[in-house]
């Protein structure tokens, strides 16, 4: 929701959070200083825009507000389901050179997944494939599709195996672009779909073991700081995906 100032201006309306949710967001915390935020994301969260009556993270930013200031602005999203490093800008000229940084792609994200049915081949590569959003009711997919195509979006993957068993490996993976669903998409499209990824034909058990959802994880994200300098940030996976890593045997 919105609330006007005078001339017309519309500014977010706080959200009211329990003090639960406070605690919660607020855990999350991995670094902060005057001009930035940056927090773990658990799976199972969504950035923005989420449905139903659970708060988003964009929402429970308001637990960092201020009296009578804005929340800290989110810099860029991470899936539902996916875990990791997520970065925002505690004040304006902080969003907006981190934003520019972002779309001049002078961010650097490093994510680790569980792939099967075992280690791509090659086994270190980019992938270079176009992608395209497909609606289908309320859902959006991403789709590979022909250089050609009106709707066509570049997208490339950088993907690098870690470990590997026979069954299921762990990759390193750097998205040159930033396109909805780009790394579960390009790995599907190479026969690698991430480990508990049932939109894109992902396995829900391996090796006997059940992954509980997207074994998908931003592990690092390097980025210019606003006050100088490179930021690099990093957050281990979490307690579910590291006792798959371990159960697995690529550890």
């Amino acid at each position: 929701m919105c609330s006007a100032k005078p001339g017309g201006v519309k500014v977010p309306t706080p959200v009211q959070l329990s003090p639960e949710e406070v605690a919660f967001v607020r855990g999350l915390v991995l670094y902060e200083d005057a001009e930035i935020l940056a927090l773990n994301k658990p799976a199972g969260l969504s950035s923005q825009g989420g449905r139903g009556q659970v708060h988003t993270l964009d929402e429970l930013l308001w637990a960092f507000a201020k009296p009578g200031k804005a929340r800290p602005r989110l810099i860029h999203r991470l899936d539902r389901d996916t875990s990791g490093v997520i970065l925002t800008a505690k004040t304006k000229p902080a969003a907006g050179l981190l934003g520019k940084a972002l779309m001049a792609r002078r961010f650097s994200k490093i994510y680790l997944a569980i792939v099967t049915p075992g280690a791509p081949e090659p086994k270190g590569g980019v992938i270079d494939l176009p992608l395209r959003r497909d609606e289908q009711g309320r859902e959006a997919y991403m789709r590979v599709c022909a250089p050609d195509h009106p709707d066509a979006e570049p997208s490339r993957s950088r993907y690098r195996t870690l470990a590997a068993v026979p069954g299921a490996a762990l990759l390193e993976l750097d998205p040159e672009t930033g396109r909805m669903h780009q790394l579960r998409v390009h790995l599907a499209a190479i026969d690698r779909p991430i480990a508990g990824d049932a939109r894109y034909g992902g396995a829900l058990v391996v090796n006997g073991h059940t992954a509980p959802r997207l074994m998908l994880h931003a592990r690092a994200l390097a980025f210019p700081h606003p006050a100088g300098g490179t930021k690099r940030l990093e957050a281990p996976p979490p307690a579910d995906m590291a006792d798959l890593i371990a159960k697995l045997g690529l550890g």
